[in-house]
């Protein structure tokens, strides 16, 4: 697939050869609870909207600030070598994910050897609503939450492995790195709400590390 580095919407920061690991933990709706939940019809399952915020003591009006609706579409996710690409379709943004080595030792081409990590350089959280991601084609995926609030810490992520079989539901304000499928290439469908805000820590910046997402299933 080809990708315009020029398209990508966040510049990647770099430069950190530290990396700290989310444990790994199998998805599902105990495991999810407070995240999120697995689902399996994603059509009809319902995205949540959450009212625009008052900014002082007058109101929102009844039946206001949440009419902006669902948008969706495909996310693709795609290895170039050991650089992990997207895009959402939904919103037409194009995205560098991480990468499965040092960043500045990644090779664009095949490799030799399989994929063990992802080292994720950001995640972020959606204060306006829900998001569904849904694998089209059965692929297993990881993807690291950690629940909200705005003094996170790569500490506080969580490393949920997901078997193909279901799509995942994210509640609003829970923060997502990036889904990093096993594969070379996943499509899901993704609902979202359409407003799409975007709240973001930078793990290399703010924490000198990138946030290691083992790419294998739980022990045992």
């Amino acid at each position: 697939m080809n990708f315009d580095p020029a398209d990508i919407a966040y510049v990647p920061t770099t430069g950190v050869r530290r990396a700290h690991e989310a444990p790994v933990r199998i998805a599902s709706d105990a495991s999810l609870k407070g995240y999120g939940c697995l689902v399996d019809e994603p059509r009809t399952f319902p995205i949540e909207i959450v009212r625009w915020p008052a900014q002082g003591w007058r109101p929102i009006d009844a039946n206001s600030g949440d009419q902006g609706g669902v948008t969706e579409g495909l996310f693709e996710f795609w290895w170039k070598g050991e650089t992990l690409y997207a895009r959402n379709n939904a919103v037409g943004d194009s995205y560098l994910f991480g990468w499965s080595n040092w960043p500045e030792e990644a090779l664009d081409g095949a490799t030799s050897t399989s994929r063990t990590r992802a080292l994720i350089w950001r995640a972020n959280y959606h204060p306006d609503g829900g998001q569904l991601f849904y694998p089209l084609h059965g692929q297993s995926f990881v993807v690291p939450l950690a629940l909200p609030g705005d003094d996170v810490t790569p500490e506080h992520f969580t490393t949920f492995w997901c078997d193909g079989r279901h799509g995942l539901y994210i509640h609003p304000n829970v923060w997502h790195g990036a889904v990093v499928p096993f594969a070379d290439h996943a499509e899901f469908l993704d609902r979202q709400s359409r407003v799409h805000a975007r709240v973001s820590v930078d793990f290399a910046k703010e924490f000198g590390c990138y946030l290691s997402t083992p790419l294998r299933p739980p022990a045992g």
